[in-house]
């Protein structure tokens, strides 16, 4: 599953209500434009983060969702997402805006064993 990650972004805040994803989104490209190996990693809430069809303006949010679909042109390779946490939201790979690798929980914590450096937005 893992090669040599040098960064791990790992996402666990819902899109709306913090500029954290936004953060995230944004720190992992930077990344991944200098050549640094990296990964994003949706768990929690942060599964949101990839959700179809949202509409953040409605709540007077900015719409930077769409930029998550530019990850694999910036060589992110592994977009892995926490499985348990899809089914706890009663959500499907499905209803994601990213063809996403599912991950157990034991499969997370060896991806951020062997990460070299993990941020969590």
């Amino acid at each position: 599953m893992a090669n040599l990650i040098q960064r791990l972004v790992i996402f666990s805040k819902a899109p709306h209500g913090s500029a954290a994803g936004r953060e995230g989104l944004d720190l992992l490209l930077l990344s991944a434009s200098y050549d640094m190996p990296s990964a994003a990693l949706f768990v929690g809430d942060g599964v949101y983060q990839l959700l179809a069809n949202q509409q953040p303006e409605l709540v007077g949010g900015k719409n930077y969702i769409a930029t998550f679909r530019a990850l694999p042109m910036y060589d992110v390779e592994q977009i892995l997402i926490c499985q348990d946490s899809l089914a706890q939201r009663g959500l499907t790979r499905e209803q994601l805006i990213l063809d996403v690798e599912l991950c157990t929980p034991s499969q997370i914590a060896d991806v951020i064993g062997q990460s070299t450096e993990v941020l969590r937005f």
